[in-house]
């Protein structure tokens, strides 16, 4: 793709966005707030009157963010005097964590034209920008090397089929170019990117690992958790979607009177949890409604009606499920195995995340095609203990071996930074 082309396109996608929008919640949501996010921005910048330094960090999504509040984090520790600015592309992102404390304003990203992004680094005038794992914006990075503002990029990691490797990718590895250093997570990464001549870059892992382990140690106590859970057996479905679920009920079923489930659905629709929660055999109860419970142990299923509390979640599991398998891709699993537990999910779209892969390796998680398959699992850990524990310091032991990530991609900010 050429500059020129690409210029069309992103033109077009801001056109096409908005005459969808009235279609769409979710697209509505980020034209609604995209709306006036120049104004925002300009009241926001106005109060630092100071003129604070600007780091700007970029996160498409909650899973981004989430990966990169460790540098965030580190950082504000570091330069409490700058402004931190965090920007989202996703509603997914920003809905939930627009108002993060740790940061100085937090928006949307326009739509990244070339009118918006030389607008927005002119008045941002960021001193360092970071980019979380893949999202990078041309327009944007090209104002940023205009404006002498030092970018830098981490936790990606680079695989032969991503167009920053195909012959027409030449745009795409025009945007890598543009990155200043470029911190990976694997050595396949670093060579790959050598074959195309960027050199600076450097392995520093995942900063999930940090971001999980903190959260292990953060885990907020849920006595209404522990009330229901009674001191049974519990499985932890995280993330699920329905094709998660058409495979769980038939084994949430067959262990009904041995197991109990706590399930969080990726995405919160009313309809749906009704629907499972019908095909349940066993007694249900929503979060919602657990409060008003004066026999919560007497339910064997327990539906999360909301967003935020599942990293706290697993700490009350001897199991867990990981949804996003089966379609759309597999969820964090590193949040379950940070608590020592085994971790379950589909077989069909996990080979691209590399701690999934690494943890069938070593044994510490399961993909499973089927409710035969799930089922036979569970039961051997419902009936070998030691098999399970096991598994599940076998998946502690993991994430305690990846961290350190922040720490080495701060090293290399406090030289830039002076």
């Amino acid at each position: 793709m050429g500059t020129g082309i690409y210029q069309l396109a992103i033109n077009l996608f801001a056109s096409v966005v908005k005459v969808a929008a009235p279609f769409n919640k979710k697209i509505q949501l980020g034209v609604d707030g995209r709306r006036d996010v120049f104004d925002d921005l300009k009241k926001a910048l106005s109060a630092n009157a100071e003129r604070r330094p600007v780091a700007w960090f970029h996160a498409a999504s909650l899973g981004e963010f989430e990966q990169g509040r460790p540098v965030m984090e580190a950082y504000k520790t570091a330069y409490s005097d700058h402004f931190l600015l965090l920007t989202f592309f996703s509603p997914s992102g920003y809905e939930v964590r627009k108002n993060y404390s740790g940061a100085d304003f937090v928006c949307y990203l326009p739509i990244d034209t070339q009118a918006n992004a030389i607008r927005f680094v002119k008045w941002v005038k960021p001193e360092i920008a970071f980019f979380i794992k893949y999202e990078f914006w041309f327009n944007y990075l090209r104002a940023l090397k205009k404006n002498g503002t030092y970018i830098v990029s981490f936790s990606s990691i680079f695989r032969p089929s991503q167009i920053y490797f195909k012959p027409h990718g030449f745009l795409h590895r025009q945007m890598l170019a543009c990155v200043d250093h470029l911190f990976v997570q694997n050595q396949e990464s670093i060579s790959m990117l050598h074959q195309i001549g960027i050199i600076a870059c450097s392995i520093a892992g995942d900063t999930r690992f940090d971001r999980v382990r903190e959260i292990a140690t953060k885990a907020r106590d849920l006595p209404e958790i522990a009330a229901f859970k009674s001191g049974k057996t519990c499985l932890i479905a995280g993330s699920v979607w329905e094709a998660d679920m058409q495979v769980l009920i038939p084994v949430l079923n067959q262990f009904e009177k041995q197991l109990k489930a706590i399930i969080a659905p990726h995405e919160i629709k009313k309809e749906e949890i009704e629907i499972w929660r019908k095909q349940l055999k066993g007694k249900s109860v929503l979060y919602s409604e657990l409060h008003s419970k004066t026999d919560t142990n007497a339910f064997d299923f327990l539906i999360i009606d909301n967003v935020g509390m599942l990293s706290s979640l697993y700490k009350y599991g001897e199991m867990a499920w990981i949804g996003g398998s089966f379609g759309v891709g597999l969820h964090n699993i590193l949040e379950a195995a940070t608590f020592g537990l085994p971790v379950i999910f589909g077989d069909k779209s996990y080979h691209r995340f590399q701690e999934a892969v690494d943890l069938v390796k070593l044994g510490g998680a399961f993909p499973v095609s089927d409710s035969a398959g799930a089922g036979q699992l569970v039961g051997q850990f419902l009936e070998n203990h030691p098999e399970r524990e096991k598994a599940g310091r076998i998946s502690e032991n993991y994430v305690a071996s990846g961290t350190g990530a922040t720490d080495i991609i701060m090293s290399k900010v406090k030289q830039i930074i002076a």
